[in-house]
């Protein structure tokens, strides 16, 4: 009979954990959700470097769209071809007529329209700073656009640059 109790014992030993596997078992659980966590939080993080990134990239753009829209104005009114475009630091909002000299203000996302300018609205982390120079040849100008934004303390640009003719 106790040979009995015994093999009883022993089974009964037999089927639970030890404190080793179950530290073990913790230990690798949470491992992996760190890990997931981690992979999630540099996710994030990537999205919304690249949204900035993109959003950057239109307001460089849209920087060179706005100078050209002045040049072609120009034309259509009688004016010189370049007449406000003279070699200089400018800023410009997506409504402008003309070009005004660079303050370093942040553009600003109007509420309404959802676009961005110098009026109303909210600031926002972009500044987009115009450089007209003269460009490589006579009748031309060289239009270096440059948005920049902080993000956790690091400054971060896009530039886009254009050269445009007098070819009227």
């Amino acid at each position: 009979m106790n040979l009995n109790l015994i093999k009883i014992f022993k089974k009964k030993n037999t089927k639970g954990f030890t404190l080793m596997e179950v530290i073990v078992a913790i230990f690798v659980i949470t491992a992996g959700i760190v890990g997931v966590l981690s992979l999630v939080t540099q996710t994030i993080s990537a999205s919304i470097f690249s949204k900035d990134k993109l959003i950057a990239a239109y307001l460089a753009q849209e920087g060179i769209e706005i100078v050209r829209n002045i040049r072609d104005t120009n034309w259509l009114q009688g004016l010189g071809w370049n007449s406000g475009l003279g070699a200089s630091v400018y800023e410009a909002g997506y409504n402008y007529q003309s070009l005004f000299g660079f303050s370093g203000n942040p553009l600003k996302l109007e509420t309404l329209t959802g676009y961005y300018g110098y009026g109303s609205g909210n600031a926002t982390k972009f500044t987009r700073k115009i450089t007209i120079s003269g460009g490589p040849i006579v009748d031309s100008l060289n239009v270096k656009v440059e948005v920049s934004w902080q993000e956790k303390g690091k400054t971060y640009k896009v530039e886009a640059q254009e050269n445009l003719y007098n070819w009227k």
